[in-house]
């Protein structure tokens, strides 16, 4: 199976450095550039297709994201962003100044507004509910998929943090 993600375009938060989370918070109004990116995704995603299914989390800005690359996706709860409870509004290095080497080295043992152990366990359902697909195209969110990256190539999420995944970047992975 082969999964493309994308993740969802920015949001005025994402601008402003502030974690989202659960928040359902809409894409801001796109730029030239990422017109641009759009553009060059599709050609890949042309290539990639055809997609046995189509999804995109729970939350507007992947489904906004989705219907401006032409495509109208099922929903699934399991792509829904990490749940960054007391976090979510405040600035990324807030949290980083909390938890600082913990974040980055062993997010496995952090408790937010969900567990990265829940986390992990989305991503493992996913995989699980899914693996009789060849293709998948989904829509999802920055940690989310950092962490999917993360358990593909180490087999676990904690190297997640470690790893950069831009708004509007779009990833290949094969299991």
């Amino acid at each position: 199976m082969h999964i493309t993600l994308i993740r969802h375009l920015p949001t005025e938060w994402n601008i402003k450095e502030k974690l989202q989370g659960r928040k359902d918070i809409v894409i801001a109004n796109l730029t030239e550039d990422y017109e641009k990116k759009i553009r060059e995704n599709k050609q890949q995603l042309v290539k990639l297709a055809p997609f046995d299914l189509v999804l995109a989390s729970t939350l507007k800005r992947t489904h906004q994201t989705a219907h401006i690359y032409g495509y109208k996706p099922e929903t699934e709860q399991l792509l829904d962003e990490l749940d960054f409870g007391p976090f979510e509004g405040a600035a990324k290095k807030k949290l980083i100044e909390v938890y600082g080497d913990k974040w980055i080295e062993n997010p496995k043992e952090l408790t937010l507004g969900e567990s990265l152990i829940n986390l992990e366990g989305r991503i493992t359902s996913f995989i699980d509910k899914y693996a009789d697909f060849s293709s998948i195209l989904a829509f999802g969110h920055g940690a989310w998929i950092r962490a999917i990256v993360s358990y593909f190539h180490y087999g676990d999420i904690n190297m997640m943090n470690k790893i950069i995944v831009e708004n509007n970047q779009c990833i290949t992975i094969h299991f």
